[in-house]
């Protein structure tokens, strides 16, 4: 009995020992699966880092892209707004010379009168003075005739109101200039009327 006992206690021993080999290797084993899974989620979690960080740069590189256009189209919008305000301030008389165009073809016909006696001439030359001195004022912002009779017909300067025909000019020339014509600077603001020969 003492031997059944001994093996009883030896068995007991045993089986202590194989429950704990076998808790310890199940510990084991679940641990190795805890890794397995935390491993996964470690490595999950720089994939989707990597997405992220791809979606922030490329939000990042339209934003630049976008702010780019921006500045580029505000210093667009700042050139041609200088650009404008130096053409109002070129052009800036532009609309009372050309009110005044009448009044300088008006002098000019007044001076074509031919007057015979002392009084009328001592007026005429009255109204000579004053066309010259409102023709230099004009001058001054930057009027100027454009010369036509003898010169080519140029259609950006001229309007042909006429045409004949006469051997002493070459064809296309300006035989006559009916009403003279002006430039602003560089600007037309009325083109000559003009005879031109065919």
């Amino acid at each position: 009995m003492e031997n059944n006992h001994k093996d009883t206690a030896e068995f007991e021993e045993m089986n202590d020992t194989v429950q704990e080999e076998a808790a310890q290797a199940e510990h084991l084993e679940n641990s190795n699966a805890q890794g397995d899974e935390d491993q996964a989620a470690e490595s999950s979690e720089p994939v989707v880092e990597d997405s992220r960080i791809a979606q922030l740069e490329a939000s990042l590189s339209e934003t630049e892209n976008r702010l780019l256009r921006v500045q580029a189209d505000f210093e667009n919008f700042k050139r041609r707004t200088r650009e404008d305000q130096a053409a109002q301030l070129k052009y800036k008389s532009q609309s009372l010379i050309t009110q005044l165009l009448p009044a300088l073809d008006n002098f000019e016909r007044a001076m074509d009168v031919k007057v015979e006696d002392a009084q009328a001439s001592s007026v005429l030359q009255g109204v000579e003075m004053v066309y010259r001195q409102l023709l230099e004022a004009m001058k001054s912002e930057g009027l100027e005739v454009i010369e036509s009779e003898g010169a080519a017909f140029d259609p950006n300067l001229h309007q042909a109101v006429m045409q004949v025909q006469d051997e002493e000019y070459e064809s296309n020339v300006i035989v006559e200039t009916l009403q003279k014509g002006y430039k602003l600077k560089d600007r037309v603001i009325r083109p000559a009327m003009v005879k031109v020969n065919q």
